[in-house]
């Protein structure tokens, strides 16, 4: 039964990563290859918001789709974790137990911030050094056009990465790698280097750099057992690579 029960859990990791981050992952080592095959990696530009219509309605249209469809997958992770109780667990909803609930709006907002604090200015830094070392492209956060929903949408588009890479990266996946049996600093192991391989499309200083967030976030959340806080501090990343960007033409360097 207990073989039974792991093969599922296993074969449900598999579905949930292959409808998102692991099939980002994949496209990302491709994407790599495909630019060092063609130029050293300091000439190579990785642009993260990108128009997709000349059209301004139809591109606002298919910003939103992109957005909406992307979610997806974290709605399918919130079924699978929904359950019935369990001993020493917070009950069979999928919000308690991932802590993505507003239990405690301004403690996890104060850790959310902290956090942004933490991990914003060294990425700076990472980016940088990693452009200095030529093993960064260039990144441009947004090549979105000017409109008037250009920055509710690139706030949206930070909201979706926070929620759909905390949840399932560390809410989800930990939880998972939990009931496989993994210890937990491999299970970390798994979550950051995950993280960082779906980066590698911007090179390899960014996957070190979301690598050592993914540790990061990952310890906060097994002390926390709350991954509001990383969504928060996630979102707050985005926000500002992505809004500060759009309005002040700056490549801020954050993915």
């Amino acid at each position: 039964m207990l073989v039974t029960s792991r093969r599922r859990v296993r074969f449900e990791v598999w579905i949930v990563l292959g409808l998102s981050l692991g099939q980002s992952a994949v496209y990302s080592v491709v994407q790599l290859l495909d630019k060092l095959s063609q130029a050293p990696l300091a000439q190579g530009t990785s642009t993260l918001n990108r128009s997709q219509s000349s059209r301004e309605y139809f591109d606002l249209t298919y910003q939103l789709l992109d957005i909406m469809f992307a979610l997806v997958p974290v709605l399918l992770v919130l079924y699978f974790l929904t359950g019935p109780r369990e001993p020493g667990t917070p009950g069979g909803s999928a919000f308690r137990k991932l802590g993505f609930d507003l239990a405690r709006p301004g403690k996890d907002l104060l850790q959310g911030v902290g956090l942004f604090l933490l991990i914003g200015i060294p990425s700076l830094g990472l980016y940088a050094a990693g452009r200095a070392l030529g093993i960064t492209t260039a990144i441009i956060p947004s090549a979105l056009g000017t409109y008037w929903w250009t920055v509710p949408v690139l706030i949206l588009s930070a909201v979706r990465h926070g929620i759909v890479e905390e949840v399932i990266v560390v809410g989800y996946l930990l939880d998972r790698f939990g009931k496989l049996g993994w210890r937990l600093p491999a299970a970390i192991a798994a979550s950051s280097i995950l993280r960082g391989s779906y980066h590698l499309y911007q090179g390899f200083g960014p996957f070190i750099g979301n690598a050592i967030m993914g540790v990061i976030f990952a310890l906060v959340y097994t002390r926390s057992r709350r991954v509001m806080p990383l969504v928060i501090a996630h979102a707050l990343l985005d926000i500002v690579a992505f809004v500060g960007f759009s309005l002040f033409g700056k490549a801020v360097g954050l993915g």
